[in-house]
């Protein structure tokens, strides 16, 4: 399926320097099977709009003033769980990292990202796939190193635990997750039927208490379960 012919992928921009949410706006806006439907300045606005105006994938700044990009990912995801949301700042620490992946992210850009990978990115989380910019990723993955088994016996007990509930099958699913992979490319990587995947990935997210894909590769590096 080409451009043209692929379902289009409305979006909300939510960025307080104007330059910066116009600049998004006329590029976006040019890319074949985008729409820009809304934008808004600060967080609580950007909550209000969201929830009128349902957007599949909102790009959201964390230094927005009233109310945070983290917290207003939190208020986005409770009232309108199925909006994807891609964190677009410069905040590159672990902290806000973490945070906002906490909050139910599923993606993290730098503002730094050329557009081509924006695009990608996008276009990744509208289909269900956690997105991390590279430099992001690396973060996490050490971040999650030092969170391993290897860091001590309690983070192994932890780990275990936590890891027992899950078959071999949901670690295999999982470790795919973590990689990128969409349900079809899981699906077609381990000779399974999507509907299948689409099972596994439930009872994963259930056993996990999480409620996305994002989160559940998350926990996962995390808790050293892949």
């Amino acid at each position: 399926m080409d451009d043209a012919e692929a379902p289009k992928i409305n979006i909300f921009i939510a960025e307080d320097h104007e330059i910066t949410r116009v600049g998004l706006r006329l590029t976006l806006e040019h890319v074949p099977g985008f729409s820009v439907v809304g934008e808004a300045a600060d967080g609580k606005m950007t909550v209000k709009k969201v929830a009128e105006l349902k957007p599949q994938v909102v790009l959201m700044d964390i230094g927005l003033p009233l109310m945070d990009g983290i917290d207003a990912t939190t208020k986005i995801k409770q009232e309108v769980p199925g909006t994807r949301v891609i964190m677009l700042t410069s905040h590159d620490n672990d902290r806000d990292i973490f945070a906002a992946l906490g909050a139910g992210a599923d993606g993290y850009c730098l503002k730094e990202v050329s557009g081509t990978q924006l695009v990608m990115a996008i276009r990744a989380v509208a289909d269900g796939v956690a997105w991390l910019a590279p430099g992001v990723a690396s973060r996490v993955l050490r971040a999650c190193a030092t969170a391993s088994p290897a860091a001590g016996a309690e983070t192994s007990t932890k780990s275990s635990s936590l890891a027992s509930p899950l078959s071999q099958r949901e670690l295999e699913v999982l470790k795919l997750v973590v990689e990128g992979l969409s349900n079809q490319e899981i699906a077609d990587k381990l000779i399974l039927s999507v509907e299948t995947v689409k099972t596994h990935m439930r009872h994963i997210m259930e056993k996990l208490a999480v409620s996305d894909r994002t989160q559940a590769a998350v926990k996962a590096m995390r808790e050293g379960l892949v």
